[in-house]
């Protein structure tokens, strides 16, 4: 058998739903159809491209290395059969292709989306590998990616991606049982889960590192087992592990959720895109002042020509507006982030630039909080 796009687009809806059901169901086939194709090809290249396991299908060493070579001939693919639709007259619709790692701020920046661009087809892509997202932005299937990046494990930025920082230093809090000793306190300082069993999910970027070098820092050598945040919040509740959380995480039954004293684990809140157009710069040549928000644009030259890449547009050519993205994306932040009273008084203690972005609390606000302080005195 000769390995053809259909194939290659095979390979990638695999990758990237993690689920031959789900993979099948987005290309419009049946699992058994696409089991066999899967097999066809794994006979063809000569090795296996996924391992099968229990939480869905994941890319083998093997399979990373095709994927890298079929993701860009599927971009041109599909780009060639949009340039050509629009020779033809016949106009694409609008397209919006945003991706995230889990984040709760993924609905509110979706309702955002839609209500700015109610005639455009808006989709979503979730994936836990925020490598993995910045591949797709970089090859055009994706337009933008809300990714988070861990403290002391930097992701692999694509060439042509440039980033739009929404949180420099975001804490990471614990999850732990609410029998767990140190639930009973507000916040939790590491030496007090010396004991305890740490879980991290290997797909996460950068986690397991993370984590590592900061129970180091402290002295301290607990054991770390891997797993799936998906199915982690019986293990936790049960007492057997304890796992590091977003600090927008919402606490479940017999969970709890504290802060870390000190803030050990840290990640990086950005949203990717490809490089503006090199239209954008200045008339002598140099990039504009381009300061987004909460942060700066941080922009991935071309290697030959040294200029940002001109791809400027969503998939059916329309403007893409990156800046209104990241105003919607931080504006659905701070509505999450405001919501959790754990992570709320953090923003407020370390005046976080996330606060810029709406009204200043109220006083009355920050007396519910506990963090008023003494009434000023007229």
């Amino acid at each position: 058998m000769e390995l053809e796009v259909r194939h290659l687009r095979a390979l990638c809806a695999i990758a990237d739903t993690g689920s031959l059901r789900k993979a099948a169901r987005q290309l419009g086939m049946t699992q058994p159809s696409l089991t066999t194709q899967l097999r066809r090809i794994e006979n063809t290249v000569g090795g296996r491209l996924f391992s099968r396991e229990v939480t869905g299908s994941r890319p083998t060493p093997l399979g990373r290395s095709v994927l890298c070579r079929a993701r860009p001939i599927v971009a041109e693919m599909n780009a060639l059969v949009d340039e050509v639709r629009l020779e033809a007259g016949q106009t694409a619709d609008a397209r919006l292709r945003i991706g995230s790692t889990g984040s709760r701020a993924v609905v509110g920046w979706l309702r955002r989306l839609r209500a700015r661009y109610p005639d455009a087809d808006t989709t979503i892509h979730i994936d836990v590998s925020a490598n993995a997202l910045l591949q797709m932005v970089a090859a055009n299937q994706l337009d933008v990616a809300f990714v988070h990046e861990v403290e002391g494990a930097p992701l692999r930025v694509p060439e042509g991606v440039e980033r739009r920082v929404l949180v420099e230093r975001e804490p990471q809090f614990v999850a732990l049982a609410e029998t767990h000793p140190a639930a009973a306190r507000p916040v939790v300082r590491l030496a007090e889960l010396a004991a305890d069993q740490w879980m991290v999910d290997p797909s996460v970027d950068g986690e397991g590192p993370g984590l590592r070098r900061v129970l180091a820092a402290a002295g301290l050598n607990p054991r770390v087992v891997y797993g799936d945040y998906l199915t982690a919040a019986d293990l936790v509740a049960s007492g057997e592990v304890v796992t590091p959380c977003q600090p927008t995480a919402r606490s479940r039954q017999g969970v709890a959720v504290r802060p870390l004293h000190g803030d050990p684990l840290t990640v990086r809140l950005f949203l990717a895109s490809r490089a503006v157009p090199a239209a954008r710069t200045g008339a002598d040549g140099s990039a504009p002042d381009a300061v987004v928000r909460t942060g700066a644009i941080e922009p991935a030259p071309d290697r030959e020509s040294g200029v940002p890449v001109d791809v400027g547009a969503t998939a059916s050519g329309a403007p893409l507006d990156v800046d209104a993205l990241f105003g919607d994306l931080a504006d659905a932040y701070f509505e999450i982030a405001w919501a959790s009273v754990a992570y709320r008084q953090w923003l407020v203690r370390n005046e976080s630039p996330l606060l810029r972005l709406q009204e200043p609390p109220t006083r009355d606000e920050l007396d519910i909080l506990g963090l008023a302080g003494p009434a000023e005195v007229s």
